[in-house]
């Protein structure tokens, strides 16, 4: 079933957006990274299956993760994501669809690491916002690493946060994206 789901959202992404030609890079093993800690005990989790296809010629660039494929250091941290704040059942994935803004000051061509700001439009929880955030982008040995640090609120992706455990978890989350392209092969 998982598999089935995957190679569904990868088909998706590759005719929905025509993203078969020179110029793409692509990862299926992307990670990110999310910390909404408010009290002592650490509460993140991270996702090393995050698909995303980056258009190096327009800067266009997407990703897509199952909300199911985040990691906890506890079982129970993860059921209780799963179940009763981001409802994987009903809301299944996250998308990003956006822009890297200044695409033309990185030169694909060459060797070197090069700041982004990153535009679009993200999908949490069934609600989409939209998301400005600074990056990096390091092209070394005709791949991509692509990163970017930014926060986002779970009241603004209408995830709801129980009032005995008010203390523990912030309304405020950090997330890390972090990502090795390769040169997708038409």
């Amino acid at each position: 079933m998982k598999q089935k789901v995957f190679s569904l959202l990868l088909a998706t992404v590759f005719l929905s957006t025509g993203l078969l030609a020179q110029g793409k890079f692509f990862t299926k093993t992307g990670k990110v990274y999310f910390n909404c800690t408010g009290g002592i005990e650490p509460i993140e989790g991270t996702n090393k299956s995050t698909t995303c296809v980056l258009d190096s010629k327009s800067g266009a660039i997407q990703f897509s993760m199952l909300m199911k494929g985040f990691e906890f250091e506890k079982q129970l941290m993860m059921e209780h994501f799963n179940e009763n704040y981001v409802e994987t059942e009903k809301f299944p994935k996250a998308t990003f669809v956006g822009q890297i803004a200044n695409n033309s000051e990185i030169n694909y061509a060459k060797d070197g690491t090069y700041p982004a700001k990153v535009k679009g439009k993200l999908t949490i929880h069934g609600e989409t916002r939209d998301v400005e955030a600074p990056g990096k982008i390091t092209v070394k040995g005709g791949k991509i690493i692509a990163t970017s640090d930014f926060k986002v609120q779970l009241s603004d992706y209408k995830v709801g946060i129980p009032s005995i455990v008010k203390d523990k978890i912030s309304n405020d989350v950090k997330i890390n994206v972090d990502l090795l392209l390769d040169p997708l092969k038409g």
